[in-house]
């Protein structure tokens, strides 16, 4: 009966839990044995892993940028200079009811000339005229759902109407600028898999050196009858911490370079009179942080571990 109960379920789960926690702990001390070379490792990968996260922040804040360009990216439709004030209304009414369209002010021709009269000082030259040059405009401000192409298929239909003289808009340079972030966003998918293909190798060669300083150890565990798992546990968790630790210092890198880089890019943004809030670190890139260097740490240890721990067998 005792027998029994010692071999239950619960029982193997518990030794299970403990085995992997003496492994887990074991290791953190023999990390600590070995504080320089333990350093270097954790530095090399804590670099590799913060170099795409810097990246992919970079690219949230353009594209943070860029969105706060394009929701103000408000255009301007010229009337032909004569034109009734009656047409500007019944336009800027009917154009009010696009879903496009967020809102849209009407500035008078009257009221322009008054402005510019102030503004240039050039009152004698405008009486010399005897008319009003300017004409009526109207200033449109798209909505922020509005696209660049339904926008420029709006401005084509508007410049066909006969009361409309000119429409003055440009979204290509936003087209232009999500094309650029698109591509700079591949470059970062490209460069994490590469980098994380390097803390791999890293890993695995520092598990293989260990491998080696341990191999009479090793044949010595095996001619006791001790199994590939209970050998290879202990190597893949050495991995495991080497990732994580590696994350750490990523996360630690972002966030001074970003303390060290806030405050003139703040003073940069107030020269150009832009409310702009820039970004940091998300919980998305904090675990895509972590659980790359964690994956990546236990991958290279694994590889390592099962190419090499074959090759030694006792004699």
């Amino acid at each position: 009966m005792a027998r029994n109960k010692q071999h239950s379920p619960m029982n193997q789960l518990t030794r299970w839990g403990q085995l992997h926690y003496r492994n887990c702990r074991d290791t953190v001390f023999a990390l600590a044995d070995n504080p320089i070379a333990t350093a270097l490792t954790v530095a090399v990968i804590g670099i590799a892993l913060a170099l795409p996260g810097s990246l992919n922040i970079m690219i949230q804040n353009a594209r943070n940028l860029a969105g706060s360009w394009e929701s103000a990216r408000d255009f301007s439709i010229y009337m032909v200079p004569g034109t009734d004030l009656a047409q500007a209304q019944s336009l800027a009414k009917e154009l009010q009811a696009d879903d496009d369209i967020a809102a849209i002010k009407l500035i008078a021709a009257e009221s322009a000339l008054l402005d510019f009269r102030e503004s240039s000082g050039l009152g004698d030259v405008l009486d010399a005229l005897g008319s009003n040059p300017l004409p009526h405009t109207l200033v449109v401000r798209p909505a922020e759902t509005a696209e660049a192409a339904a926008l420029a298929d709006l401005a084509d239909k508007l410049a066909a109407r006969a009361e409309v003289d000119m429409v003055k808009i440009d979204t290509l340079w936003v087209e232009r600028l999500n094309a650029i972030l698109d591509f700079m966003n591949r470059v970062v998918v490209i460069a994490s898999i590469l980098l994380i293909a390097a803390v791999i190798i890293i890993v695995g060669n520092t598990i293989r050196l260990d491998i080696q300083n341990r191999r009479v150890e090793i044949e010595v565990l095996k001619l006791l009858g001790a199994s590939d798992g209970f050998v290879r546990r202990p190597f893949l968790y050495v991995g495991l911490w080497y990732g994580f630790l590696g994350s750490m210092i990523a996360l630690f890198l972002l966030v001074a370079g970003g303390w060290l880089l806030s405050s003139p890019l703040e003073r940069l943004i107030g020269l150009y009179e832009s409310d702009i809030n820039l970004l940091g670190l998300d919980p998305q890139t904090i675990a895509a942080i972590v659980g790359g260097g964690v994956l990546s740490g236990w991958g290279g240890a694994w590889t390592a571990v099962s190419r090499h721990l074959a090759a030694i067998q006792p004699k």
